[in-house]
């Protein structure tokens, strides 16, 4: 039996059909990069009056994955990142609510619980989520077959600070800043749900300083604009955003799309006239489901 097998927390829920969770450590043993945790760092979940879960403080990041049944499995996969504006993450509005839909689809979710920009836990605080993401991608592809996933259909999501994660996982997946520089951590394509993507041309204040710190330079600001950096070789995406969100702009999405067009790599882009920012599955302003929309997306490019 594997260290991993060992570490593995299993979870079984039953909410109609059978959801298994398991909750994986990301790493064995030390964390590279990684400043002695302070002794009073402790990991911090607090749910809001609206119901979201919003954890903070995390020095031990982990996957949460939820499997679909057998019988609806299709191989395919998704590393689902929370948003929270690298200062919290929405863990159960943009995580496990999510996973759960995509296991009623066959589609194998896992929620990252990534640790958040912070210099008294990381030597550099600006890569610190990065690695986690890029770590997991390792781990879900060394663990394919356990899974019963397909490691050519593994894609990543991300919504608001958790879209600029996945997005550059998406252009950075060439530049590992895992201990293991060999393995495959690109995604097979990209979900990008009201994505913070620039911080230069359109930043989120918020995202930009906890990642980067107020007095970043220009040229970190650049290198961390995921849509100076796209390729024809950048996966695939689905994108949503609303016409009217005040907190991420959606010059955000425009530019990644556009982006992608000119490398021609395909991309689909849902931009509704309301719904503001931080909406989750559910934009109340219209009848319309995106998630609808997703799927389609995904039955069209073969992943369903």
């Amino acid at each position: 039996m594997t260290k991993l097998n060992l570490t593995l927390i299993l979870l079984a829920i039953f909410t109609g059909p059978l959801v298994a969770q398991e909750v994986i450590p990301l790493y064995e043993g030390a964390i590279p990069g990684a400043k002695p945790v302070p002794a009073n760092y402790k990991e911090l979940w607090v749910t809001g009056d609206d119901g979201v879960i919003r954890v903070s403080k995390v020095s031990l990041p982990t996957i949460t994955a939820y499997l679909p049944e057998k019988g609806k499995a299709t191989g395919t996969a998704v590393l689902i990142c929370p948003g929270g504006g690298y200062g919290i993450l929405a863990i159960n509005h943009e995580g496990d609510k999510v996973a759960k839909e995509f296991t009623n689809i066959g589609v194998a979710a896992f929620v990252l619980k990534y640790r958040l920009p912070d210099d008294q836990i990381m030597e550099d605080k600006s890569t610190g989520p990065l690695q986690d993401a890029q770590q997991a991608m390792s781990l879900l592809q060394k663990n394919a077959k356990r899974w019963g996933i397909n490691p050519d259909k593994i894609g990543v999501m991300g919504f608001s600070a958790g879209g600029h994660l996945a997005s550059t996982l998406s252009v950075r997946y060439n530049a590992p800043k895992i201990s293991d520089q060999t393995a495959n951590i690109r995604p097979a394509f990209s979900l990008l749900i009201y994505p913070v993507i620039s911080l230069s041309a359109f930043p989120h204040l918020g995202t930009s300083n906890n990642l980067l710190g107020k007095e970043a330079s220009d040229v970190q600001k650049v290198y961390f604009s995921n849509d100076k950096h796209i390729n024809k070789q950048t996966p695939p995406a689905f994108i949503v955003h609303a016409a009217d969100d005040g907190g991420v702009a959606v010059q955000n999405s425009i530019l990644y799309a556009q982006g992608l067009v000119e490398h021609q790599v395909p991309v689909e882009l849902h931009v509704y006239q309301s719904g503001g920012h931080g909406f989750g599955l559910n934009n109340k302003t219209t009848t319309d489901q995106w998630f609808e929309r997703l799927r389609n997306w995904m039955q069209m490019n073969k992943l369903l």
